[in-house]
Formats: structure tokens, C-alpha cells, sequence
């Protein structure tokens, strides 16, 4: 028995990894999670088009193709029932590529980037990278997004020898502005191979001169089968080229970029495929089922904060543990140390905006916010099955709730 639940536990932490390698940047998740669910048979719908939506179908509609929320009718829902809602964010801290990233010193092609979100940025040195995000092409008269994503490492951050820094091992404390600059190529190599190629083979580009070594830009166009001069603007991320993997001498472990909050992501993704997946699911649920996924962060653990960084209650924790019970999931809880600060997340925000009832809950992992993070593959399993159970459960668990 305990076999069967490892090889279950092995192989839903794969289908994750899976997730987590087509998804190197929010366009490229949101892209992954249409397809599951036009593959599960969700509607997609237009935000500025009239909806008619119907008891027990499923849709699901974009924002800025990095936002997505999908949601399920029931089949006994009425205006003024409610909502039973998971959401997460589609991003993760990492360097992003500046509008105007041409650069070069000591002999250096480099290209500038600005730090997105909390990350620990010591990580992100001697790492193989490479970029993916969207690029906007003009296409006639129309502007279309493409989807890039370069499959060779065509940047680095290398550290300097020890012997010019010799105390990088007692403390390392980079200029994000000066140090943090991948490396493109050399000056010198780029002058031979601008000399020896055939004047027809030179990249012409001509709009974006100024904003992007030429050598990059024409790299871009080529992947994504456009001219460099059709190329208006781009969001760029820059990538770990190490996949994620299963780790650990047992394989208990996740090792991967991007857990947080992609682990949230699938984890609610799956959920809400899977329960609306079983015979008349949806006919008796008074709720609607939705799962959104925002772009950007602030944007398991129960997290609690007095000072409201999380928007975890005693009645909101209560519902959630007695769901918990219902799917036999095992809960821990976190309180942060007096002397220690802690993230913010979608919750407080939500809550305050909206007034909505809302739990703050997570994934455990190590290294977060690292270019490469820790979890463990129970924790997928775990994820999926508490929220599960929490579209399943939650409208018969509020409906008891007595608070007068």
C-alpha cells in the first residue's frame, strides 16, 4: 500500500515538474495553464464580450496574457450564493532585461537588467542563463504577441577570482547596479565576426539600435521567426538553465526554479480540473469554483501575522482545518519570530479590498526566493488534495458556521 501511494506521490511531482519547465515566465505559465484547461474542457472567454455563462460549465479568461482565472458553475448556484476562491501569482523574483539593456565595458557585450521581486540575488551568479518572456511583433498592421523562450545559455554573472576579492567568503554584498550585469560576449569576438561575415548575412537592425545589442535582438527575432525590425517592444526574464528535478537519495525533494508560487499554481490548477472531473461534481454545488492567478507576487502552511501581513483568522483557519480533516491532509502552522520581519501576500489584499473571508497558506520550501528552490514531493500531493477537498467541501463546512 505504502508503495502505491510513493509511485502516486512520485508521479504527481513529475506531471509538476513538467509545469514548472514550460513555465520559465508568466506569459509562458498562463499559456500552460489554457491548455490544460481547454484540454479539460473550459470555455475560453473575452473579457470586453457579453458572457452567457450556465450552471455546471467551466470557463476561463486572460488578463494581459500574464493573469488567468479560471471558474466552475454549480449546478445549484443562484445570484447572492457564493464564491469558493484559490488564488496565486504567475511570477517569481528574478532579473528582468531594462528597456534599454545595450552595454558594454572592459571589453565586455553586456546586458542591463533590473531585480524583480525579493530575490537573493548572490544565487544568481555563475549560473548558466538564458531568456523568455513575450516579444510584441509588427505584423502588417497588427501588433501580435509572440512567446520566446531561448533554449541555449546565452548569458552569465560571473563572480571575480577569490584572489581580488578575498573576502567574498565572510561576506558577499554585490552593487546590484554595477556587479549584477550579465555577460553577452566579448568585444573582441563580435569585432571578428562583424569583419569575416558576408554583408549579406549581417542582423540589420535599425529601431532598436540603441536599446539592445544588435547581436541579442537579432538572436531574439530568430526565434521567434520574425525581422529584427517588426520587433516593437519585449518583456524579458532572465532563466535558469538547469531544469527542475526530483533530488534527494530517496527522490523526496523537488529542486527547481520558480516553487514560489508555481507550486500554488499547479496545485489549485489541478484541484479544480480534477473536481469538476467526477460524475455530477458540480450539480448539487450552490458555489462557483474559481481559481485566479495573478502576475504579480503580493500576489502546507498556515501563515499568521497580528500585524496583518497575512490575513489568516480564527474562523477562516477553523473552516480550513476542518476541511483538512475531511481529506486527511496534515496541516502546520507559522508565526514569525518578534525579531524577524516576513513576506506579504495576495490575502491581506483581497481581504481588505474586497471583503472577502480569506486563509493564508503556502507551501513549505528552503531556499525561497534563491535562483533555485527547495520542496519536498509530498507537499505537491498534499497541496492538491487539500484543495481538492476545499472545493468539495467548503459550501457544507460554511453552511455550519455559527457566528451570532
Amino acid at each position: 500500500m505504502q508503495a502505491m501511494r510513493t509511485k502516486a506521490l512520485k508521479e504527481k511531482a513529475k506531471d509538476f515538474i513538467s509545469f514548472l519547465n514550460k513555465g520559465p515566465s508568466p506569459y509562458h505559465v498562463v499559456e500552460e495553464c489554457k491548455t490544460r484547461l481547454r484540454g479539460a474542457g473550459f470555455q475560453e472567454l473575452k473579457e470586453n464580450y457579453q458572457w452567457d455563462l450556465q450552471p455546471q460549465h467551466k470557463y476561463f479568461v486572460t488578463r494581459n496574457h500574464s493573469s488567468i482565472m479560471a471558474f466552475a458553475v454549480g449546478g445549484a448556484y443562484k445570484a447572492g450564493n457564493g464564491f469558493s476562491i484559490i488564488g496565486a501569482h504567475t511570477d517569481s523574483p528574478c532579473l528582468r532585461v531594462k528597456p534599454r539593456s545595450a552595454r558594454s565595458a572592459e571589453g565586455y557585450l553586456q546586458v542591463s537588467v533590473e531585480c524583480y521581486g525579493g530575490g537573493i540575488w548572490s544565487t544568481w551568479f555563475d549560473r548558466d542563463l538564458t531568456l523568455a518572456g513575450r516579444v510584441m511583433i509588427k505584423s502588417g498592421e497588427k501588433l501580435e504577441q509572440r512567446l520566446l523562450h531561448i533554449p541555449s545559455p546565452v548569458l552569465r554573472i560571473p563572480h571575480l577570482a577569490i584572489h581580488l576579492q578575498r573576502d567574498v567568503n565572510e561576506k558577499f554584498s554585490p552593487n546590484l547596479q554595477n556587479h549584477l550585469i550579465p555577460i553577452l560576449a566579448t568585444s573582441v569576438y563580435q569585432e571578428l565576426v562583424t569583419t569575416e561575415k558576408p554583408i549579406g548575412d549581417k542582423c540589420s537592425c535599425k529601431k532598436q539600435d540603441e536599446r539592445m545589442a544588435p547581436e541579442l535582438l537579432c538572436l531574439i527575432a530568430k526565434q521567434v521567426a520574425a525581422e529584427p525590425d517588426t520587433i516593437m517592444d519585449y518583456e524579458l526574464c532572465l532563466v535558469d538553465m538547469q531544469p527542475a528535478t526530483l533530488g534527494g537519495i530517496y527522490e523526496e525533494f523537488i529542486f527547481s526554479p520558480r516553487l514560489d508560487n508555481l507550486h500554488s499554481c499547479y496545485c489549485a490548477l489541478q484541484a479544480l480540473i480534477t473536481s469538476c472531473e467526477e460524475d455530477g461534481a458540480l450539480k448539487d454545488d450552490p458555489n462557483i469554483r474559481i481559481i485566479t492567478f495573478y502576475d504579480n507576487e503580493e500576489g502546507p502552511v498556515l501563515k499568521y501575522n497580528s500585524n496583518q501581513r497575512y490575513a489568516t483568522t480564527a474562523v477562516t483557519a477553523a473552516i480550513l482545518r476542518d476541511i483538512a480533516a475531511r481529506v486527511d491532509v496534515p496541516l502546520q502552522e507559522l508565526m514569525v519570530r518578534n525579531d524577524s520581519s516576513c513576506g506579504s501576500t495576495i490575502g491581506p489584499i483581497l481581504s481588505a479590498r474586497l471583503g472577502l473571508r480569506t486563509v493564508d497558506l503556502g507551501g513549505p520550501q528552503l531556499s525561497m526566493h534563491s535562483i533555485r528552490e527547495m520542496c519536498c514531493t509530498s507537499s505537491v500531493e498534499q497541496g492538491f488534495t487539500l484543495f481538492q477537498g476545499f472545493f468539495k467541501h467548503f459550501p457544507a463546512v460554511d453552511s455550519q458556521l455559527t457566528l451570532d
